[in-house]
């Protein structure tokens, strides 16, 4: 089964380069992990707009109604060139499927950045997201953006994984569209797409039965937004369970009590977040290798991903982080 290559945009001082305002990179094992199945575009917006390495630390103060962007030891105000930066950067970016940001960083931060109320004497007056990072939520919205600190996270990551791999996967089906390419992809992706929003499943499926070749840019259009909408979230652990039980359906006729037993016990540790998801999946992959059913064996649901991403000590650790 093919398996696209994601093009995702990542903070430059995680492995890539010793851009951090300290002059050091971050070593990072998941960004590593996928160097050889994603294409990445790192980029450093301080670096990017004159700072520097080594450089004198960043802030965001909250003055006159307006969050800037301040460097505490030179007074600069850097608001309007990192907005500036933020925008010509989005505008001239092309096909993306994702991003990975710097946690805690006043320009890349997604979540709970201090916003401070002064330059000299500060005291956290609430927090935000870092100036180019709202940038990047504001003009891809509901696209896969996360924190390198959260993919740490057994759910966070293989959802995150999850989405890009799907939204890759739609790209490279949609580079010369066609009826066929468009209900193959929603055909293979069907037990997935059930799992994370049965909702949205239903009105693919009514969009795809009144597509003609004559409309097929704009199904595209639609379709797509529909998808980033579908990962938009994680699953909750009832759709999870729900297509287990569906796909268990398949072998049920084959299976003997203890394996049925033992499917269903290892399936209450994925509700209880004791092993993720992919735990159980391998188990019905094995089904499928020993029983032919070939639909099943099509739908991407099994392997969302390239199988080398699962970490093995996500399985030894005994619990899921939440």
């Amino acid at each position: 089964m093919k398996i696209s290559k994601p093009r995702i945009v990542v903070s430059k001082c995680l492995e890539f380069d010793q851009c951090r305002y300290n002059g050091l990179s971050i070593n990072d094992s998941i960004i590593r992990s996928l160097k050889d199945y994603v294409e990445f575009i790192p980029i450093c917006p301080e670096v990017e707009i004159g700072l520097g390495t080594p450089r004198d630390p960043i802030r965001l103060i909250y003055k006159n109604k307006e969050i800037i962007l301040v460097q505490p030891n030179t007074k600069k105000d850097i608001t309007v060139k990192m907005k500036k930066f933020s925008d010509q950067f989005v505008n001239n970016l092309g096909t993306i499927d994702g991003f990975i940001l710097k946690n805690r960083s006043p320009s890349c931060g997604i979540y709970g950045i201090r916003v401070f109320d002064d330059i000299d004497k500060p005291s956290v007056k609430f927090k935000d997201k870092g100036l180019f990072a709202k940038s990047i939520l504001h003009h891809f919205s509901n696209f896969p953006i996360e924190e390198e600190g959260r993919l740490k996270n057994t759910e966070v990551r293989e959802h995150f994984f999850t989405a890009i791999f799907a939204i890759a996967n739609f790209r490279d089906e949609v580079t010369k569209p066609t009826r066929g390419k468009l209900i193959e992809y929603h055909s293979k992706n069907k037990y997935l797409f059930m799992m994370y929003n049965q909702t949205i499943l239903k009105k693919m499926g009514k969009l795809l039965a009144s597509l003609t070749d004559q409309k097929i840019e704009d199904t595209v259009e639609l379709y797509f937004e529909m998808l980033k909408e579908l990962f938009s979230r994680r699953p909750n652990k009832h759709s999870v369970i729900n297509v287990h039980m569906h796909a268990l359906g398949y072998f049920s006729k084959d299976l003997n009590s203890k394996e049925k037993k033992y499917f269903l016990n290892t399936l209450e540790k994925v509700r209880s977040k004791i092993i993720p998801v992919s735990g159980v999946n391998s188990i019905l992959e094995s089904w499928m290798a020993r029983y032919d059913q070939p639909y099943l064996s099509k739908q991407i649901f099994f392997q969302p991903f390239p199988q080398e991403l699962i970490d093995p000590s996500d399985y030894a650790k005994g619990r899921v982080l939440d």
